[in-house]
């Protein structure tokens, strides 16, 4: 149970870390963030919620205030990544190791989170 607990802690903190930092980025150097959205195709209105939604998703995940709300920043997280994967792929720049690492993070601190904390959703 403790090296479970462990597991969770640590891949949850540098989840929450990657897109946090993620997110300071798009915040503070915005000219930076708007050359990937342009290169990678999507619009620059989005930066900066997508910004506020990437700390608030951090902080929903580590504060446990709501199941629902970390479900669905789990899934926000999950989606990020993936599109974030598929874009970089599409265009062919390489850049797409964080997008690898925010997945398995993602992953291994959802499924750690059941293991530690029970939240298995039965029935679905």
């Amino acid at each position: 149970m403790k090296t479970n607990r462990i597991l969770y802690w640590v891949a949850t903190a540098l989840l929450c870390a990657l897109f946090f930092a993620g997110a300071m980025m798009y915040i503070l150097n915005y000219p930076r963030a708007e050359g990937f959205f342009i290169s990678l195709g999507f619009p620059v209105w989005i930066i900066y919620p997508l910004a506020a939604l990437k700390i608030a998703g951090a902080i929903t995940i580590l504060t446990k205030w709501s199941m629902f709300l970390k479900e669905l920043a789990y899934a926000g997280f999950f989606f990020d990544a993936v599109l974030a994967l598929v874009a970089h792929a599409m265009v062919r720049d390489g850049e797409y190791m964080f997008a690898i690492i925010a997945l398995f993070l993602t992953g291994i601190s959802w499924i750690y989170d059941r293991k530690v904390y029970g939240t298995y959703t039965q029935g679905i």
